[in-house]
């Protein structure tokens, strides 16, 4: 394998054209986009058109290709377990849209994939690359609020359009596997990976059989609770805080700020509140840097298995206790 990685996109979602492809196309040192695949070949050919890559009708002809090093899957949840461990036992590197699996056994299958054949596998939630997050570290480890005594996480937003296959249970869709993966992904990034669920609930809308909003309390073996909360039919909330025994840093737009934003950090003592205005950046290249260093090497493949299997194991946690009355 040459130094540039040969990528491939499996499937055409807005994320996709928005955001992702742009960012490849970002790192012509790093990643060549060869190819686009749709199950429509009209849609593949208007993608491929619009970046200047090649247009593939089907996903197995994209998987098959000798010229394809790497995957990106923007593919619903639903479609995860066929055709990302497909592209793993073709010995093709995957980056995967969040949620990356629908249950725990599924991850589980694409990391022992993924281990068997040395492969890269990296869960799609990006706003871990933002440098935002920098500025909190930072301001944790420099002790701005002290001893850290509670974390909240919220990601939520209107109700989506009719029809949006995120409502659509059999492709993986719900607000827990799609808005509620951030702040359970956030409490891990930034407290660290010993928390577990001990409460949660779901919603489920009677119309449309699968969970709409929800949330969940988590406590890691020193006694820091964690609240996260999600929905697909709230007022818009994408922050997180962090409570501490002398203030408290928030982070307004966690998750989901574009390239051109800039993010605003908010730091409250007794004697004052400083508002930290973070640079732009944008987090979409920055995660793909780090794609192109897991697959290279540099950056630790085991690190990235052992949160995908946090995360799908949370998620589940959260989904068993929500039944239980």
């Amino acid at each position: 394998m040459s130094d540039v990685i040969k990528i491939g996109v499996l499937g055409c979602a807005n994320i996709a054209r928005n955001f992702v492809i742009p960012a490849i196309k970002c790192l012509p040192e790093k990643f060549e986009l060869v190819a686009v695949s749709s199950r429509s070949a009209d849609k593949a050919k208007t993608l491929a058109s619009e970046f200047h890559c090649h247009a593939v009708e089907g996903y197995e002809k994209m998987i098959d290709s000798d010229e394809i090093d790497a995957l990106y899957i923007p593919l619903p949840t639903g479609l995860h377990k066929e055709w990302i461990n497909k592209a793993l036992l073709a010995g093709k590197h995957v980056y995967a849209e969040k949620s990356i699996a629908s249950d725990f056994t599924q991850a589980a299958e694409m990391v022992d994939h993924a281990r068997q054949h040395n492969l890269a596998l990296m869960e799609g939630f990006m706003f871990q690359y933002h440098s935002q997050h920098e500025i909190v570290f930072n301001l944790i480890k420099n002790g701005e609020i002290g001893e850290i005594r509670f974390f909240s996480a919220s990601f939520g937003f209107p109700p989506l359009a009719k029809g949006n296959f995120r409502y659509d249970e059999h492709l993986g869709g719900g607000a827990l596997m799609d808005a509620g993966g951030y702040p359970v992904r956030a409490t891990h990034f930034i407290l660290g990976n010993d928390f577990e669920v001990k409460g949660a609930t779901l919603f489920i809308d009677p119309e449309l059989k699968t969970n709409t909003y929800g949330s969940a309390f988590l406590t890691n073996s020193k006694g820091t609770g964690a609240s996260v909360s999600f929905g697909f039919d709230n007022f818009y909330q994408c922050r997180y805080e962090i409570w501490g025994e002398k203030g408290k840093i928030t982070a307004e737009r966690a998750f989901t700020p574009k390239p051109d934003y800039k993010p605003k950090i908010i730091v409250e003592k007794p004697e004052s509140t400083k508002v930290i205005e973070a640079e732009p950046d944008n987090h979409f290249i920055k995660s793909f840097e780090e794609f192109y260093r897991i697959i290279c090497g540099s950056s630790d493949k085991n690190k990235h298995y052992s949160d995908i299997l946090l995360q799908s194991k949370t998620l589940e946690q959260i989904k068993i206790l929500s039944c239980q009355p």
